[in-house]
């Protein structure tokens, strides 16, 4: 996407990147701004300072993870270019960009707690969006294969630490043993592996990183 924003196709690449990732970035400026209102016009504002100065072009793979580039980018935001957006938003000079606040707060209160870094809330808000994105995207497949009831009633099994009833839940609901809802969960895995894989991948310049980002995400959440 990021290499898009100089094609045809920019003013899409950029609302699906902003989409993607701004929750996790409300999350680190929430922690570190006590003051809501203060918190959503700052990351409105960089979201602003993103499409006028076109700075996500910079976020090239040799530069490594994206994650790191955005929030850098954030943190040189709010250090060194508010007060002037801010001004420059007063004048006028100012393009909106449509952010549901209602639906990041929501994000932010579940990712958050009172004794978390910053840094730590916006690692462990980026590992659960990639999640649910992920999620999202497997159940798309379900659903456009005509398997929905079916995904939603294995998905249950890709909780960690899933026990032997779980399994006869899930064998009586499909009509199936415990063996065979066993083959279809652990398939069921496999393809969530698989999309894992895929999703940290866009992030990341070089794919022989994917297994230690996959590693530091998993550990954010603990």
């Amino acid at each position: 996407m990021v290499r898009q924003l100089d094609g045809p196709d920019a003013e899409l690449a950029l609302a699906k990147l902003c989409e993607q990732y701004w929750q996790p970035l409300y999350a680190y400026v929430r922690t570190k701004v006590r003051d809501v209102h203060k918190a959503q016009d700052l990351t409105q504002g960089f979201f602003a300072h993103v499409v006028a100065k076109d700075s996500l072009r910079r976020a090239a793979p040799e530069r490594g993870r994206f994650r790191s580039f955005v929030l850098a980018s954030l943190k040189n935001f709010i250090a060194n270019d508010y007060a002037a957006e801010k001004a420059q938003r007063r004048g006028g000079n100012f393009r909106h960009v449509p952010l549901d606040f209602d639906n990041g707060d929501q994000h932010f209160s579940r990712v958050a707690a009172d004794s978390m870094s910053p840094d730590r809330v916006f690692e462990r808000a980026w590992t659960l969006t990639l999640l649910d994105r992920v999620s999202e995207r497997l159940r798309s497949e379900h659903e456009a294969a005509g398997e929905l009831d079916r995904f939603e009633t294995l998905k249950q099994a890709l909780a960690p630490a899933v026990g032997g009833s779980t399994y006869d839940e899930i064998a009586a609901a499909l009509g199936v043993t415990p063996a065979g809802a066993r083959q279809a969960a652990s398939r069921l895995r496999k393809r969530y592996r698989e999309l894992l894989r895929l999703e940290v991948g866009r992030t990341l310049e070089d794919n022989d990183d994917i297994e230690d980002e996959i590693r530091k995400m998993f550990a954010s959440l603990g």
